[in-house]
């Protein structure tokens, strides 16, 4: 058996890895892989050895829960996971609330009486309530035998608290050794407030994480009317059988994949293929759910329902792409993996040695610099380093119209060698235009454009629109009458007893239309350039050729120019036809360019260049897009275009200019380049900090650092981090 659940109580990247160390090392399951960018679960196990609810029960022995019911499992998850958004959010406030007298005590008026119990007082509740989270997580982390950015966390606040309770209380212990007994609540404190915030931060970027898929699953039909016998009823989607005659009437969405048996109508599949016009159907063509029937009715067989049709296809291919992906934190907590044990043995260390070697005092000098080697590598600065600089690097790209919803994406933009680009609506506007109309003045009378502007008021076709939008300030309607239409060809009217005609050229001359010979060389000279080209005439001449383009945005050609200047490889991948995405390759300078491919032709795309090697970023703007764009190392999506594209992008840019990926990419080696240097700092401080806490000096010179001094260099650390990130402003 394979199946993705949900998984619940996961509250840090480590816990994924625990949750994935379990499940792989359980009898029965052969593979699975823990996400923690969607709180998912990808199990594959033998049903014979082991059952969904055996897996949930040794999950919940370690703290932690599956959902493995059918029905609601999206929403459960969905509410635990903004429950514990709200929980944290809760968390950080008042956790900051309770700090800000702590620190103020403890940095300005250490001395004034009762200000250690005040302290004491404020600080138990951060530490014991707001705090515990992070014992609770560093607490299953050795409960598997390793060690996270939580591990010395809770060490940290723990030794930091411990200790200034006992110099609060037993303040004569140390007087009686000739030591004032200094307190460290703030250390305590302000490390939970700041790495709480950082959470928050991290959750905040992820609480949006399922709404791309609620919005594709929102595109299926609810309820469907189909013929069963003489009889039109009204059923469930799930109640739909193979083979049954589904009825659908003008506005509604088409429920499952099918072909029709009966009528016609003109079908928006930009859902499917991207191409913006709409598709007429007819008897033994095919429709697919999820897509938009326009003004006709029509009844289509059944054929693909459930989780068969192309859209589950589609939806299923998301959550699988979705979940393939790890939060750049994992970085971070590798290296903590390797920095907390060894921060832990160094405070050991530097215990026995002084002991061993401290003299009269040694439990004193021992007691104290083991502390302090905990105080002063408290993980702030590490912990700031990456979300520091993605604040403002997200704040200075939303300056630019560019929307960016996580680390991942910015590191991944610094690393991109190839674009994949979408043509409609991401290269071009995404909506037809009347380029070109050329009209037979020897026969044109005063009367044909408002009999041509009549006409289309009264079409169907999707391209009416454009050629109503170029006439509509010149033109009124007129009486026309005996409007009709002929399926796949075009339309005709009657005006004054004269029969006119509206459609593709081959129905005027089958109507028995003859046409000029420079309406002729327009006709082959805009079709050369791909455009779509249709007539206007009568049963005896063609008054007039139309021409409709999709035009190209003011900047994609700079765009796209600037994109291969700086060495990063440009395709064109379509669902329109190869003739029309050719056209557009010439003139924006692309020279690999495919199209008539349909979402998981994309999708396979981009998977067979990634496994060849290359880094690769998908922006595109429509329904069709959305698989290739969460397979994609770096997802763009254009604002103008559908909400699920925007949704599943982890970039939108709100102005879809194109010009903004390259700004991206810039961007994103900026940031970059500032997370190395505050990872670089946070550890070199650390580096010259632990020994010299240890008392690596004091053989020399017989200085030793004070704890209290401990604490103000970890602030110095956070704060040099905070201000190196702020660097990115400028």
């Amino acid at each position: 058996m394979k199946k993705q659940f949900p998984v619940l109580e996961m509250s840090c990247a480590a816990c994924a890895t625990s949750v994935e160390s379990l499940l792989n090392n359980t009898p029965g399951i052969e593979q699975a892989s823990v996400n923690y960018a969607n709180h998912s679960a990808a199990i594959t196990w033998d049903n014979s050895i082991i059952t969904p609810t055996d897996i949930q029960n040794a999950l919940r022995g370690i703290g932690y829960d599956i959902i493995i019911e059918e029905e609601n499992a999206q929403e459960i998850q969905e509410a635990s996971q903004q429950n514990y958004f709200k929980e944290i959010k809760s968390r950080t406030i008042w956790s900051a609330i309770f700090s800000v007298p702590v620190v103020i005590l403890g940095m300005f008026f250490m001395d004034i009486p009762y200000g250690n119990w005040i302290s004491m007082v404020l600080s138990t509740p951060v530490v014991f309530y707001f705090g515990q989270h992070f014992c609770v997580c560093a607490g299953k982390k050795i409960k598997h035998g390793s060690f996270n950015m939580d591990t010395l966390v809770a060490l940290s606040v723990g030794t930091a608290y411990t200790f200034s309770v006992f110099n609060t209380i037993f303040p004569e212990f140390w007087h009686a050794r000739g030591i004032h007994p200094h307190v460290y609540y703030e250390s305590a404190v302000v490390i939970i407030v700041f790495i709480s915030f950082g959470k928050y931060l991290e959750e905040g970027a992820k609480s949006n994480t399922s709404s791309a898929l609620k919005k594709l699953m929102g595109m299926q039909a609810k309820t469907v009317k189909v013929k069963r016998g003489d009889e039109e009823i009204e059923i469930e989607i799930s109640a739909l059988l193979v083979g049954d005659i589904v009825l659908v009437k003008p506005g509604e969405k088409i429920a499952v994949d099918g072909v029709v048996v009966e009528g016609e109508s003109y079908v928006d599949e930009s859902l499917i293929s991207g191409e913006p016009l709409a598709v007429l159907k007819t008897i033994d063509t095919k429709v697919f759910a999820g897509t938009l029937n326009q003004k006709g009715s029509f009844s289509f067989r059944a054929e693909k329902v459930g989780a068969d049709t192309l859209l589950s296809q589609i939806i299923k291919r998301v959550q699988e792409a979705q979940g393939s992906k790890a939060p750049v934190q994992k970085y971070v907590d590798k290296v903590a993996s390797i920095f907390v044990p060894t921060v832990i043995g160094i405070s050991i260390l530097t215990f026995i040695v002084w002991m061993i070697f401290g003299g009269e005092n040694a439990f004193t000098y021992a007691l104290l610099n083991a502390v302090t080697v905990l105080v002063i590598a408290c993980p702030c600065a590490l912990g700031l380093a990456t979300p520091t600089a993605i604040m403002v690097g997200v704040g200075k790209a939303a300056e630019k119209h560019m929307l960016i919803r996580d680390a991942e994406s910015l590191e991944n933009a610094s690393r991109i060698d190839t674009i994949v680009l979408d043509k409609t609506g991401t290269i071009t506007m995404g909506k037809p235009v009347l380029s070109d109309i050329l009209w037979d003045d020897a026969l044109k009378s005063i009367d044909d454009e408002a009999i041509l502007y009549s006409m289309e008021e009264q079409s169907e076709h999707p391209l009416s629109d454009a050629i109503l939008h170029y006439l509509e300030s010149t033109q009124k309607s007129i009486g026309i009458r005996l409007f009709s239409s002929i399926t796949g060809k075009g339309i005709q009217a009657t005006y004054e007893n004269k029969c006119y005609f509206v459609g593709s050229l081959s129905f005027l001359k089958e109507m028995g239309a003859e046409i000029s010979e420079p309406l002729q060389q327009s006709v082959n000279e805009w079709m050369g350039q791909s455009k779509s080209v249709m007539a206007f005439g009568t049963n005896k001449h063609v008054l007039s050729v139309i021409a409709t383009e999709d035009p190209i945005k003011e900047n994609s050609i700079y765009a796209i120019e600037t994109l291969q200047n700086n060495n990063i490889k440009v395709y064109i991948l379509s669902g329109d036809h190869q003739r029309s995405v050719d056209a557009l390759a010439d003139k924006v300078n692309v020279t690999d360019a495919f199209g008539g491919l349909m979402p998981n032709d994309k999708s396979e795309w981009i998977k067979k260049s990634q496994k060849q090697g290359n880094i690769v970023g998908m922006v595109g703007d429509g329904i069709n897009d959305t698989e290739a764009l969460a397979i994609a190392d770096l997802s763009i999506a254009m604002a103008h275009g559908s909400d699920i594209a925007m949704d599943v992008a982890k970039v939108t840019v709100i102005n879809s200019d194109l010009r903004a990926v390259s700004e991206i990419i810039l961007l994103s080696k900026k940031v970059v380049r500032i997370i190395k240097q505050n990872l670089f700092w946070a550890f070199i401080y650390n580096i010259i900090g632990i020994p010299i806490a240890a008392g690596v000096l004091f053989p020399f010179n017989g200085f030793l650092l004070n704890p209290m001094i401990a604490g103000a260099a970890m602030a110095l650390s956070s704060v040099s981090v905070v201000l190196n990130s702020l660097r990115l402003k400028n």
